[in-house]
């Protein structure tokens, strides 16, 4: 095999390494946070933004970190298609975000819809989600 086939091959496969978790949502006020404090800037336009769980925290280190999350099941005709990419600007174990489920990310109303189909009004708590670090 020929050295450019095999680095070709190796950056394939490092593009569709992702990790397995469960998403819920938390709705607003969403300051202040672990990352930004009360500083209303700290989101990006859209409101894609998550709180990470301990696993994904890192000591604070997460903190601005992008993720692109893609909804894989849930109740019946939960998933939407498609991925969005989201910043990390809290910590799951923050008293604003009080998580009802011990999920892997917390994600804004938005972002939660962008993946999530609504039924009448309501939400689905939690979800499967596949996501990676970009």
């Amino acid at each position: 095999m020929k050295l450019s086939t095999l680095g070709a091959l190796i950056s394939l496969t490092s593009l569709v390494t992702a990790d397995l978790g469960t998403a819920s949502y938390y709705n607003p006020p969403y300051l202040p946070t672990a990352c930004g404090g009360s500083n209303p800037s700290q989101f990006p336009s859209g409101n894609l933004f998550v709180a990470v769980s301990d696993g994904l925290w890192d000591n604070g280190a997460a903190c601005g970190r992008r993720y692109r999350i893609k909804c894989l099941s849930g109740a019946r005709g939960s998933c939407k298609d498609g991925m969005i990419d989201v910043r990390v600007v809290d910590r799951a174990k923050t008293t604003v975000t009080k998580a009802a489920h011990k999920a892997t990310m917390i994600l804004s109303q938005d972002s939660y819809d962008a993946i999530v189909n609504q039924w009448k009004g309501t939400r689905h708590k939690a979800v499967n989600i596949e996501f990676r670090q970009i």
